[in-house]
């Protein structure tokens, strides 16, 4: 458990090279089609390229970040409004949850997971 804004939260911390869910992918409105296409994308692309990724549209973003924490995922990502506009997505570190969270283009969320991937190995 950790502790974070006053709030007790469960979460395992495995390292990203071995964590069995390596990317959260969560469109942040579940009935909005551009959001749910975009995020996807994304898991198609990283399963592609051999990332366990899992996808989550069901309840508040907050709800979402707190499933991930349990299950020891490193690192999340939001489809938000401004992912339509510019293709950024947010980036959430679970290690980090008070780190200001950074935007990062979706095409370079592949090289970002092999680098620190490669970087914890």
């Amino acid at each position: 458990e950790d502790v974070v804004n006053g709030e007790a939260r469960s979460l395992l911390r495995f390292k990203p090279a071995v964590a069995p869910i390596t990317l959260g992918i969560m469109p942040l409105m579940k009935n909005n089609a551009d959001h749910l296409a975009k995020a996807k994308g994304l898991a198609r692309k990283c399963r592609q390229k051999g990332y366990n990724v899992f996808y989550d549209e069901s309840g508040s973003i907050g709800r979402r970040y707190r499933r991930m924490d349990e299950i020891g995922t490193p690192f999340c990502c939001c489809i938000d409004f401004q992912t339509l506009e510019d293709d950024t997505v947010t980036i959430r570190w679970r290690d980090d949850p008070l780190r200001e969270n950074e935007r990062m283009k979706i095409d370079e969320i592949v090289g970002f997971l092999d680098i620190q991937c490669a970087h914890d190995a």
